[in-house]
């Protein structure tokens, strides 16, 4: 009798003993949601979940994608996710509106957009002075390549009621859209732009995959891509957050250390769209935007605060504490 109790006894604690994992592996599933899962700019994302690194750090994540950063915003301030994978201007354009979110992990340090003009009306637009009386696509209103249009039109001297501008989302949408006519130029990112730019239906206009092009079309280099979360959870969850970070930091450490052919190999096969050699070439295109650390490249916080308040008055007015859009302490203790 007394060993079948102290049998029972030991199930019992057992039992309980699995509960309790269960629960705290429960407690740690983190959903982020992607503007665009299969945009090369947020590639660090999908490719984390296919190299393991969330689980080697014990970190249940839940990957969802929505094609409009603006989108993916909306769903976090809602409490729907606890993060976004988009782009850190979001983070200034929002503390300008009263909520406070942060780049935990910087991926990229130029925006890895492109301005595509149709062939159609290649010979009209050869610049954004010309983008007067002429529909744009952009993802979504209020979206980063929304911002990044009006601010190079704004640069170039138009008002905001010169030109129009159309959501469009990425990938075929944003592809039917130049084909219809429907836009005239867009903004989008690879392997969109890669595909459309190899069948001839566009030319590049601006290409803000580079240094060199951002700094020439911004004014300096313009952190995009990154992972950001609300300021507050972050403060009550930093173990998470630190383990994110580690996870996402080993990835682009994996990104500059392998060849395109090497990471295009980790992915997904419908991510290639049925032309691997073209997502490889889109890839070689686009991986020297990403920075190896996940760190925010110096002078970055400045430049996009500087664009934001060429065109948005809510922005120019506020008085933005950058010091608050965005944190390296947890790079820095992935590091360690």
């Amino acid at each position: 009798m007394h060993t079948f109790k102290r049998i029972a006894g030991a199930t019992a604690v057992a039992l309980a003993c699995t509960a309790l994992a269960a629960s705290a592996q429960a407690a740690e599933k983190i959903s982020i949601m992607v503007g665009g899962i299969n945009k090369i700019i947020y590639l660090p994302a999908k490719l984390t979940e296919q190299l393991g690194y969330f689980k080697q750090e014990g970190l249940d994540v839940q990957l969802l994608s929505e094609p409009a950063g603006v989108n993916a915003e909306n769903e976090m301030i809602a409490g729907a996710v606890q993060g976004v994978v988009g782009f850190y201007d979001h983070s200034i354009d929002l503390q300008s509106k009263g909520k406070e979110i942060e780049s935990v992990v910087q991926f990229a340090k130029v925006p890895g957009e492109v301005e595509l003009v149709s062939t159609k009306e290649a010979g009209a637009i050869k610049s954004p002075a010309d983008f007067k009386g002429k529909t744009l696509g952009v993802t979504g209103l209020g979206s980063s390549t929304d911002f990044l249009t009006q601010y190079m039109a704004a640069k170039s001297g138009l008002k905001q009621g010169d030109y129009s501008l159309l959501g469009v989302g990425a990938g075929n949408t944003f592809i039917a859209a130049m084909q219809q006519g429907r836009i005239d130029a867009g903004m989008t990112s690879d392997p969109t732009a890669a595909q459309m730019l190899s069948t001839g239906q566009a030319k590049v206009l601006v290409d803000l995959r580079t240094e060199q092009g951002t700094r020439a079309a911004l004014g300096g280099v313009y952190p995009a891509a990154c992972l950001y979360m609300p300021n507050a959870w972050v403060n009550s969850h930093k173990e998470e957050v630190t383990k994110l970070a580690r996870a996402f930091v080993k990835t682009l450490q994996y990104i500059h250390t392998h060849t395109a052919e090497q990471v295009a190999d980790q992915m997904p096969a419908d991510y290639y769209g049925g032309n691997k050699a073209l997502y490889v070439q889109a890839l070689k295109a686009s991986l020297p935007m990403f920075t190896a650390d996940g760190r925010m490249p110096e002078g970055g916080p400045q430049t996009v605060l500087q664009v934001l308040s060429t065109f948005k008055p809510a922005v120019k007015a506020a008085h933005i504490d950058l010091s608050k859009t965005y944190t390296t302490a947890f790079v820095t203790a992935a590091a360690k």
